[in-house]
């Protein structure tokens, strides 16, 4: 996920800093993220600092999906000229730890081929990255019943139907895969994938859409709009956090600087196959 800033420019060459907050955010989500794997396997660090150490397996493998992802945008930002921040990770005392990171873009994107270079440079590079790390803690997963009470069921999106089909095969009635904090860490890059390819504003879905579609763009945001207001009703009701979410980040992506330069058949056939990563990591009832 990207937010642009504007800024007026300086002919003053920019001092090269320490990027202090940067670091110290990171570090903080290291240790809440260390701090909610280890609760996941039922230690408790406040009583217990060793067993701090049993979250190293999720806190590592959730970092570098997210740290790939946002690394993804601020290469390609950089390399059409861009100016970027490096990634800003956001600890949260929630059940993994985090809100995610973000990079913040601080001068305009020029053309659409620009766009859907940092656009889809992060959720195909976090994909990437996600997907054996996923396979691997399935493998390391347990197929076990269903408890009656007090656990949380996970929804599924079809790459995650589809990989622990061929991992553990057809599961029997009353059955259930518990995740291993890896396939755990897996199942949320798959999450933050999709939630970040939403079609709308300037999220990265929203800049694969307008790379593609142009000024239409916003006809297919509203239209997710709508399917989420319909999933949020009758399936989830998170979802309708996320309509109020995107009523302040917006449904309209803004014009880029020249709008006007078309795409190459290689960005398009890039910006289809966002969207295919899309639909395969859409999951409608996160969780149960």
């Amino acid at each position: 996920m990207d937010y642009p800033e504007n800024r007026p420019e300086s002919d003053a060459p920019e001092k090269k800093r320490i990027p202090i907050l940067h670091i110290s955010l990171f570090l903080v989500t290291v240790l809440t993220t260390l701090f909610a794997g280890a609760l996941q396997q039922g230690v408790d660090p406040l009583e217990d600092y060793a067993g701090l150490l049993k979250g190293i397996p999720f806190a590592c493998s959730l970092l570098f999906i997210l740290g790939s992802h946002e690394f993804g945008h601020y290469y390609m930002a950089r390399r059409n000229g861009v100016d970027a921040t490096l990634p800003l990770f956001i600890p949260a005392p929630s059940l993994i730890g985090t809100f995610g990171a973000v990079i913040r873009m601080k001068s305009p994107i020029m053309d659409r081929r620009a766009l859907i270079d940092i656009g889809a440079a992060g959720p195909l590079v976090g994909i990437a990255v996600t997907i054996p790390i996923l396979i691997t803690g399935l493998y390391l997963s347990k197929v076990q019943p269903i408890p009656s009470e007090g656990a949380i069921t996970l929804g599924s999106s079809a790459l995650i139907a589809f990989f622990s089909w061929l991992v553990h095969g057809p599961l029997p009635e009353g059955m259930d895969v518990v995740l291993h904090p890896l396939a755990f860490s897996g199942w949320i890059g798959l999450l933050v994938t999709s939630l970040n390819l939403m079609p709308v504003g300037q999220l990265d879905g929203g800049h694969v859409a307008y790379a593609l579609f142009g000024s239409r763009q916003k006809y297919l945001g509203w239209f997710f709009v709508a399917v989420i207001i319909f999933l949020g009703t009758f399936f989830s009701a998170g979802w309708l956090l996320w309509v109020v979410f995107i009523y302040f980040v917006g449904v309209k992506h803004p014009p880029v600087v020249y709008d006007w330069v078309p795409l190459d058949p290689k960005r398009k056939l890039i910006g289809w196959l966002t969207i295919l990563v899309f639909i395969l990591t859409f999951t409608p009832v996160p969780t149960f």
